[in-house]
């Protein structure tokens, strides 16, 4: 479909089988939606409100509009088919496989939206008397307990939102735990295979970042982390499984080595759904570890508002994690659950650093979470890590023949396959591969990432698919891969079945539209 100079859309003035187009731009049922300033316009509302008028205060609260903010409007209907159209378009986990490497895009079990959805759970207010919410404080609780069992540690905090806001709350926890002791330490070390999030995150909580490299093998150079270790160092940040899809076998040596230069030991729990069940992070020596929801524990991505990223602590660091938090105690009439706060924190929480957010977590992410680890056991939960590794084996095994994995005589890879564009035509790039991907079907991997890998391609399959679905998948990235090894030139080209053809990445970065105007009736005259 084209555009004329007022940015409507007209149509082809013939159609049909021989053009290979249709009048209407739609492919059967592949709607062909324009943007909604190209079908709609500033004079048109599905909402009428009355002026206020003189002397009549306005129904919006101050909320009205000053003045004109030049947004297309729709009628109901057409609104509801805009979206729905739109939403057609969409790649989701409920349509096919995810491969997207070290996010761990696993289903989400329809029992587990069910609890959330129950009442007293779903229509909880923050500002609640504890009194009223006992069953919610009591899911929090059992939740935090299965965590901190799953995980071999000492404590946890249920309220930071993320996985990022998890690992600030383990960082300030451990910067408080120096500063008890006088020490002020400036550097945090990273290594190259760590998650990206993580030097972001010790740069924001005011530490100095040094990189560690890695080894041959992918994982994390000891000797290069040991020589660097010295009086400066707060700590080390440290993916396990790393971010090269491997498990780190010196992790015991490595927490060793820092507790013995005074430092400290911060885990990205990531990855976590490799290991669930089957390793115990606080026996590798580990003093903080958050925990994506969900990626270990299913919850939806993003959880339709604030996340949740628990933060697991070593009985060295639980007097220093974040308030809230809760409790439960026998009381006269029984058991019940208590929100410990600055005012009621007793001596084993004084040194608490403060709080991470205003309110306790988001309700819907532990009810789901609580769910889905009762429905497993904990002989299910060592399942999930086990079919996950299996999988993600499957696929390393099945492609290493056609696509380079720099890592795949390390042994055995964890939760996720890595392969590199090393073989590819000259030209031929791990995006047009991605493009490629997009015609058969599937959203593509990860790219770029990890960057010790070149034209890195991250492939994280889950626990949750099938043989048969694996198979097809690595049917279509073999068929991809190939032609890029062929030097298939019509990858250039692709997406081309996709509802869009490919964009200009670097024009839309370079000249971003950000504001849309309405266009000047004199130049639309000429």
């Amino acid at each position: 479909m084209t555009m004329n100079r007022e940015g409507r859309p007209t149509r082809p003035e013939t159609a049909g089988a021989v053009t290979g187009t249709t009048w209407t731009g739609n492919r059967a049922l592949m709607l062909d939606e324009p943007l909604l300033f190209e079908i709609g316009d500033t004079q048109t509302t599905g909402v009428d409100f009355d002026p206020a008028g003189p002397g009549r205060e306005s129904r919006l609260g101050g909320l009205e509009r000053r003045r004109p903010i030049g947004l297309a409007g729709l009628s109901e209907p057409e609104t509801v088919r805009h979206y729905t159209r739109l939403s057609r378009q969409n790649y989701a986990i409920d349509l096919g496989l995810f491969p997207l490497g070290s996010c761990t895009m696993k289903h989400n079990p329809r029992l587990c939206e069910k609890v959330a959805r129950l009442p007293g759970f779903a229509d909880l207010h923050p500002l609640q008397p504890v009194d009223t919410v006992q069953g919610a404080l009591a899911v929090i609780s059992d939740l935090g307990a299965w965590l901190v069992r799953l995980t071999g540690m000492h404590s946890v905090a249920m309220s930071p939102k993320a996985g990022a806001h998890g690992e600030l709350c383990g960082l300030l926890a451990i910067r408080s735990a120096l500063e008890a002791r006088g020490d002020m330490r400036e550097v945090i070390l990273v290594p190259e295979s760590a998650h990206g999030t993580n030097p972001a995150t010790a740069a924001f909580a005011g530490y100095r970042v040094e990189n560690i490299p890695a080894n041959a093998a992918g994982r994390v150079d000891l000797d290069a982390l040991k020589s660097r270790l010295g009086p400066d160092v707060a700590g080390v940040m440290i993916t396990n499984p790393n971010t090269c899809g491997l498990f780190e076998p010196d992790m015991i040596a490595i927490s060793a080595a820092v507790h013995a230069a005074g430092g400290l030991v911060y885990c990205d729990g990531a990855n976590f759904n490799a290991i669930v069940g089957r390793v115990r992070p606080g026996d590798l020596g580990i003093d903080a570890m958050h925990i994506n929801l969900h990626k270990t524990f299913s919850t939806p991505h993003g959880g339709g508002g604030p996340g949740a990223g628990p933060v697991v602590f070593s009985e060295a660091l639980t007097p220093f994690a974040p308030l809230p938090f809760v409790e439960r105690i026998q009381a006269d009439e029984g058991e019940r659950y208590v929100l410990v706060e600055e005012e009621n924190a007793d001596e084993h929480h004084s040194r608490s650093f403060g709080r991470m957010t205003a309110f306790h977590g988001q309700m819907g992410m532990f009810t789901r979470a609580l769910a889905y680890i009762l429905s497993h056991g904990a002989d299910g939960l060592r399942q999930v890590a086990e079919d996950a590794v299996l999988n993600a084996n499957y696929v390393l095994r099945s492609l290493e023949d056609v696509l380079e994995a720099p890592f795949g005589a390390s042994g055995p890879c964890m939760h996720e396959a890595l392969f590199s564009d090393k073989g590819f035509a000259e030209g031929l790039t791990t995006l047009d591969v991605a493009k490629g991907l997009i015609d058969e079907g599937y959203h593509p991997m990860t790219m770029y990432f990890p960057l010790v890998v070149h034209g890195a391609m991250l492939v994280e399959p889950t626990e949750t698919e099938s043989k048969a679905a694996l198979d097809q998948f690595i049917g279509a990235l073999r068929n991809v891969a190939e032609r890029a090894k062929a030097g298939d030139p019509s990858l250039k080209a692709a997406p081309i079945h996709a509802p869009r053809r490919r964009l200009d990445e670097t024009l839309a970065a370079r000249k971003p539209v950000l504001v849309y105007r309405e266009p000047d009736p004199a130049q639309a005259a000429e």
